[in-house]
């Protein structure tokens, strides 16, 4: 079971590279000036992270659940955040490079979040950069990279197989997906709470609103773009490094609570956001 949601994630990730134009990609990154790129710094690795340890504070959760939340925030980069983004009519190219970006510094910061977080709790949390790295290339690098080198050199092929991996992707994940929480239900059962869902989309939201206030940018679909990459975390990488490196089984609901709230709040956010670009269809990137 633990291998067929990644692997399932692996074959979508080879179709979202078989999506992708590296020209579009390198275009939209150079849009981008310096005042946005340190926007995104602190948006993407800081404001989440320091959000969720505030929740866990104002909101009545017990230090498990706050380290839950909290290792949500310091993970960026879900590794379906590109085929999300085209799905909803995001700019896929945008995604691709902030994803491809925030993956190449996630092994850099991420640690040092952890590290300083733990250390205002009286804990000392070290998470080698090597692991992270690890766990990037695995899930986004390599199938992205794949991908590209598929629609390259086989481009009828993969005009023809990106459909086909879409569905048996989507497929197999949502399968994946509903077996696993079965067979998790009984470590989820009775540590769920209402406050968990109200912590997961404040948090969503959050991640959203660091975008909107951190990233000075008059191109709504820029914007928009950035935010819902933003708000769509890393909930793998969470799990994986709270239960390796904190030990804390409580984080868990937490972070699934995040995994089922957060594609909610990313569709709303999605409608709203289309609705804008529509009544505001001229703007351009400032």
């Amino acid at each position: 079971m633990k291998y067929i949601v990644p692997a399932a994630v692996f074959v979508l990730m080879v179709s979202v590279g078989m999506s992708l134009r590296p020209k579009q990609v390198i275009a939209q990154l150079r849009r981008m000036e310096w005042r946005h790129w340190a926007g995104l710094v602190l948006a993407t690795f800081l404001v989440p992270a320091a959000l969720g340890l505030v929740l866990g504070r104002i909101l009545p959760l017990n230090r498990a659940e706050m380290a839950g939340l909290f290792f949500v925030g310091a993970a960026p980069g879900a590794p379906l955040m590109t085929r999300n983004i085209a799905k909803r009519g995001f700019d896929i190219h945008l995604a691709a490079g902030y994803q491809v970006w925030g993956g190449l510094l996630t092994p850099i910061i991420l640690p040092l979040v952890v590290l300083v977080a733990g250390l205002l709790h009286g804990l000392t949390i070290w998470i080698p950069p090597r692991v992270v790295l690890l766990q990037i290339a695995e899930n986004q690098f390599v199938p992205l990279l794949l991908g590209l080198a598929l629609a390259r050199f086989l481009p009828a092929f993969s005009t023809k197989a990106v459909v086909w991996l879409n569905r048996v992707g989507n497929i197999v994940l949502t399968v994946g997906v509903i077996a696993l929480l079965w067979f998790m239900r009984e470590a989820l059962k009775g540590l769920l709470t209402w406050w968990l869902p109200l912590g997961a989309i404040l948090l969503a939201l959050g991640s959203v609103l660091a975008i909107s206030l951190l990233v000075r940018s008059d191109d709504p679909l820029v914007k928009h773009t950035l935010a819902i990459c933003n708000a769509n975390r890393h909930v793998g990488l969470a799990i994986l490094l709270s239960g390796q490196y904190l030990r804390a089984k409580g984080a868990l609901p937490a972070i699934a609570a995040y995994a089922v709230i957060a594609p909610f709040v990313l569709g709303g956010l999605s409608w709203w956001f289309r609705r804008e670009e529509t009544n505001n269809p001229a703007a351009t990137l400032g």
